[in-house]
């Protein structure tokens, strides 16, 4: 085993004695919180009314969670949720070897496992039609070109989470560089995708953030979205290439190259390319 290489084993989360917090948990938690803080500046910035943040949360929060859990349903996993439908909605799996709750065998709990941000990233532009066009009486991407930011920089820390979780692997680099995950009984180093994921993001967060406050961009509705999905998707689309198939069959479904996110990634950078570029109207 090499020096060069990083080997990585975290515990599980920070533990309390009588509850652990899991890292992707916190990760997650940081991410809304951070989040809504500076997003607070930004709407005493566009003199909007600071209570309007309350409802902006919880249709964030709704509609990521449901779209990340349709996401893996749907574009990842549906081989085999199709004969698991109460699966889809219930925290639960079956197995023959456990007891849910301690009286219905068949059955254990295991938590939501199975998340895919592309579903996120639809059911979040969705929401945010019926939001603004309700609470803001502003156009939908005005609301959309400030979110992006805050999504941005929730990348970085989900998937830092990833990262301590060891999951989401990039491909072994057949080399004495990289991380060797030993929590995943591993020998061999792999491309930490992860970390390149949650570092480019980080930039794309501090590029919006400075275009936001110190340019003319956020007049220029449309623009900062269109920048976020242009730039986020096309840092997915190459970094695929370094990362291991989420789900097994999954791996090449276009010209025997092209995996699932990158296919889903696609038609999300030519809607980014087509915001930051098309003529707007003095009405927006």
């Amino acid at each position: 085993m090499s020096f060069l290489a990083i080997e990585w084993d975290p515990s599980l989360g920070i533990d309390l004695g009588f509850f652990i917090v899991r890292w992707y948990s916190l990760m997650f938690v940081l991410a809304f919180l951070l989040g809504l803080y500076l997003m607070k500046k930004i709407y005493i910035e566009d003199k909007i009314p600071e209570e309007k943040l309350d409802t902006l949360f919880m249709y964030t929060f709704a509609s990521m969670l449901i779209g990340m859990r349709f996401g893996d349903v749907f574009f990842y996993s549906w081989d085999y949720y199709q004969n698991h439908i109460i699966e889809i909605f219930l925290p639960i799996k079956e197995s023959e070897k456990d007891t849910l709750f301690g009286f219905i065998d068949g059955w254990k709990f295991t938590g939501y496992t199975g998340f895919a941000s592309h579903g996120a990233a639809i059911s979040i532009i969705l929401a945010m039609y019926f939001y603004a066009k309700k609470h803001l009486q502003k156009p939908w991407l005005f609301i959309l070109d400030r979110l992006a930011i805050m999504v941005a920089l929730a990348g970085f820390f989900i998937r830092t989470g990833n990262f301590m979780n060891s999951e989401i692997v990039g491909k072994p680099t057949k080399s004495d560089f990289g991380v060797i995950f030993i929590n995943n009984g591993e020998d061999f180093a792999r491309y930490p995708t992860q970390l390149f994921e949650a570092f480019s993001y980080l930039i794309l967060f501090f590029i919006m953030w400075f275009l936001y406050w110190k340019t003319n961009k956020k007049h220029q509705t449309g623009f900062l979205f269109g920048l976020f999905m242009a730039v986020l998707w096309s840092l997915r689309f190459f970094i695929e290439f370094l990362k291991e198939a989420q789900v097994d069959g999954r791996e090449d479904w276009v010209f025997n190259s092209l995996n699932t996110g990158q296919v889903l990634s696609i038609p999300l950078v030519l809607i980014g390319i087509w915001l930051m570029f098309r003529k707007t109207s003095k009405s927006e």
